[in-house]
């Protein structure tokens, strides 16, 4: 179950939502090459339930996308399951400012600020799903269906 010494906002809403979770500390730079891979690879689970948080623009307004570490974030299909037109990855400051995490830290859960969140269908057909817990080397497991409830998310293919 939850442990309590992260203390990061994704944590502490997890732990406050009574949602069944386990924390997953590793070792790997943010800055290595394949660092997905690496990830996966160090907590022994498979890439394919490993997924990355890009916050991205879509017409202008900041957008999450999660998806698996195994593949990339199509633009236009994040785009079109936004409901916009044209979506590019975000500007780094902006990320950081928006979410309150730093990159490689990112986490869909507990952002500083609510925004639309588009999560890769991949994740419906895990048990467990694997995203940063809200600081560099500690990832969250838990239930897509909770993801997607506590970021009231919309699913769709959005991963090349």
């Amino acid at each position: 179950m939850a442990k309590k010494a992260a203390g990061t906002p994704a944590t502490v809403l997890l732990t406050a939502q009574k949602v069944a979770h386990e924390l997953h500390p590793y070792d790997v730079s943010p800055d290595a090459p394949n660092y997905g891979a690496l990830v996966a690879a160090a907590l022994g689970v498979d890439p394919a339930a490993l997924f990355k948080t890009l916050i991205a623009e879509v017409d202008g307004t900041l957008t999450v996308a999660v998806v698996p570490v195994t593949g990339d974030l199509d633009l236009k299909a994040l785009a079109a399951a936004a409901g916009g037109k044209r979506a590019a990855l975000a500007d780094r400051v902006a990320a950081e400012r928006s979410s309150g995490y730093v990159r490689g830290g990112i986490s869909p859960l507990g952002q500083r600020k609510r925004l639309a969140t588009v999560i890769d269908d991949s994740a419906l057909g895990l048990e467990l799903m694997y995203v940063s817990a809200g600081r560099r080397g500690l990832q969250v497991s838990l239930a897509p269906a909770d993801l997607i409830r506590l970021t009231d998310a919309t699913t769709a293919k959005i991963r090349t």
